[in-house]
């Protein structure tokens, strides 16, 4: 089944997660577990009531702002262009942390899109339902809902140049944030989808950030 072809009611991670965990022989005491499920479950709804109190909540001047950041950040080619820029006028600590991060942003487009997209299968949100305004629309992606791809990338780029940048990190992660943010704000993903998709990259962006550079210093003391 391709990626787009999702089945039309695919509830929240935590809603379905919190149905296999209802679904399954009791192991544990029966309050802990019904207190679990319960609590996923109104995570799951709060999601969708947060993504329609922001569909609903006029923003005229704010629309055209998030609608460019979102669109300049597909495909990662924001973090590509601070990348460079870091290359061509950072010395050797910058071009190192550009490195850094476009490496963090490979590991985390191959984990994201190839795993937990697939896995997880969530449907996008339906954002005519949602009242989502029209000048704040970007083109609805085919791939599943579930995690934002763009908050992973964002994070995780952030992170990683972060750990050999320092300075840069609080800014690069503040605009990750908005990135995350407008991916809401056009309609094309529900929050959990972002929040969960910014602790994946910043997971990612983390290890990358500090494995590379003794990976990359155990090959030249190896020679």
């Amino acid at each position: 089944m391709a990626a787009d072809q999702v089945p039309a009611h695919t509830p929240a991670a935590e809603e379905r997660l919190a149905g296999r965990l209802a679904a399954q022989q009791p192991r544990g005491p029966a309050t802990a577990r019904a207190t679990v499920v319960a609590t996923l479950s109104e995570l799951g709804q709060v999601d969708r009531a947060v993504y329609r109190a922001v569909a609903g909540t006029p923003t005229p001047v704010l629309d055209p702002a998030m609608r460019r950041l979102s669109t300049v950040a597909d495909r990662s080619r924001l973090w590509l262009a601070i990348a460079t820029a870091m290359a061509a006028i950072g010395g050797r600590d910058g071009r190192r942390a550009a490195g850094t991060g476009l490496v963090a942003i490979a590991v985390d487009s191959a984990v994201v899109n190839v795993g937990f997209k697939f896995a997880a299968r969530r449907r996008r949100p339906d954002r005519e339902a949602a009242g989502v305004a029209a000048l704040r629309q970007v083109p609805m992606p085919h791939s599943t809902s579930f995690p934002s791809g763009h908050a992973a990338s964002g994070f995780a780029f952030a992170n990683a140049v972060g750990a050999s940048l320092p300075t840069a990190a609080a800014p690069l992660r503040l605009l990750a944030s908005a990135v995350g943010y407008s991916r809401v704000h056009t309609g094309v993903h529900y929050p959990g989808d972002v929040v969960l998709g910014a602790v994946i990259g910043a997971s990612i962006g983390e290890l990358v950030g500090w494995g590379l550079p003794r990976l990359v210093q155990g090959r030249a003391e190896a020679r």
